[in-house]
């Protein structure tokens, strides 16, 4: 980067501007690794030197948990015995059990949606999240119950859930007007996508090789999901806003329409930092439902920031007893000023996210992820990093 990341602190009172005032310039100097192995076997101190300039610029990503960055940290030897005593023991019943878990739900799925065609809005979109009747309450109470059995099979015996409503109204709103379009959270890992799934069973954003997946495809579907290719740069980007600010207003005038869930960080970090928000889900100009999450760890960190999808898991399941913490914040209702300058109504609900959650803003985003990941790979940066992203 030509110039480094700003990280902001929490607010102090003073006004702070929107994601879209953040400098995020990219220059011909990020067209390379910051961190080669060249430079890694130069030195060890070169090489300590380069690692610690990585985690100051990019420091929303940092791994700090004992198994370091990547997940592939020296190990003391006490954790590699605990670590081998879990791979034998609480690993394969894990995985058996969790994937008894999915089938049964794709099962529950496939019943209940049989002779029934989805719901074609746009090209390409398609979901059972308007069905009615039975079928739907079996989906919703079987995707609830199913979704925290998988969180408690993964060692997530407790969450711990606060709300910050002083009148205590979390989980219910009076006047139905009134009632939130959307929930917004930050994001830490794949798990959160069970914790909600468990809590408000909500439609969420995701990518569209998700519909072709086996059995989690058909699962994607009866949530609801509003699906995306995140590289295309097409006219169908405009569909899939559209799509989105539909489910949020009909969310908002019909409390039994299924609610959007949108991390507006548009990727996930280590958890202490507040990436700046896209405005996606504040186009609606509906009152939303902000929601905090931490996973509190000892050894190991759920973040999902670098290290591998298969390695994570494997670590995750190795772990006896894992932690999520959720705090519930009321219901945000935009004022005329933010309902009418999307960035505005984005910039204060972040802000009220991280003073609420303790949480460092930060003013990186999905492209300084991508080049972070590079960095530590050694490897070349992705084309689309030279592509300005919306």
């Amino acid at each position: 980067m030509d110039s480094e990341m700003k990280e902001l602190g929490r607010n102090d009172g003073q006004p702070l501007p929107p994601p879209s005032e953040s400098p995020r310039t990219t220059s011909g100097k990020d067209d390379r690794p910051l961190l080669k192995p060249s430079d890694l076997s130069s030195s060890a101190s070169a090489a300590s030197a380069d690692l610690d300039e990585l985690e100051r610029k990019y420091a929303a990503y940092v791994r700090r948990d004992v198994y370091g960055t990547m997940g592939r940290g020296d190990l003391p030897a006490k954790e590699k015995v605990l670590l081998a005593i879990a791979a034998v023991t609480l690993v394969p019943v894990r995985l058996v059990v969790g994937m008894a878990i999915l089938v049964v739900y794709y099962i529950v799925c496939r019943l209940c949606t049989v002779f029934k065609a989805p719901n074609r809005e746009e090209e390409e979109q398609e979901d059972y999240a308007h069905m009615i009747g039975w079928r739907r309450q079996v989906i919703i109470n079987c995707g609830r119950f199913l979704s925290r059995a998988m969180l408690f099979t993964m060692g997530f015996y407790w969450i711990n859930e606060s709300c910050m409503d002083p009148e205590n109204e979390c989980d219910e709103q009076p006047v139905e007007s009134q009632w939130p379009g959307a929930i917004v959270s930050n994001h830490i890992s794949y798990l959160d996508i069970l914790y909600h799934m468990s809590s408000s069973f909500p439609s969420f954003v995701a990518k569209r090789s998700v519909a072709r997946l086996p059995l989690v495809g058909l699962i994607s579907k009866c949530l609801g999901c509003v699906y995306v290719q995140r590289e295309s740069k097409s006219s169908d980007s405009k569909g899939v806003a559209g799509v989105v600010t539909d489910r949020i207003l009909e969310a908002h005038r019909d409390k039994f329409s299924p609610m959007m869930m949108l991390f507006p960080e548009g990727t996930t970090t280590n958890g202490d930092y507040l990436l700046p928000f896209k405005t996606g889900a504040f186009i609606a100009k509906a009152p939303v439902r902000p929601v905090i999450l931490r996973y509190p760890y000892q050894r190991f960190s759920p973040a999902w920031d670098t290290i591998s999808g298969v390695r994570h898991v494997f670590l995750l399941l190795c772990q006896f007893v894992n932690h999520i913490e959720v705090v519930r914040l009321p219901v945000y209702y935009p004022s005329p000023q933010e309902k009418d300058d999307p960035k505005l109504y984005a910039s204060n609900v972040r802000k009220l996210m991280a003073n609420e959650g303790n949480l460092t803003l930060s003013d990186i985003g999905l492209a300084e992820k991508r080049i972070y990941h590079a960095a530590l790979n050694g490897n070349s940066l992705p084309r689309v990093l030279h592509q300005k992203e919306e």
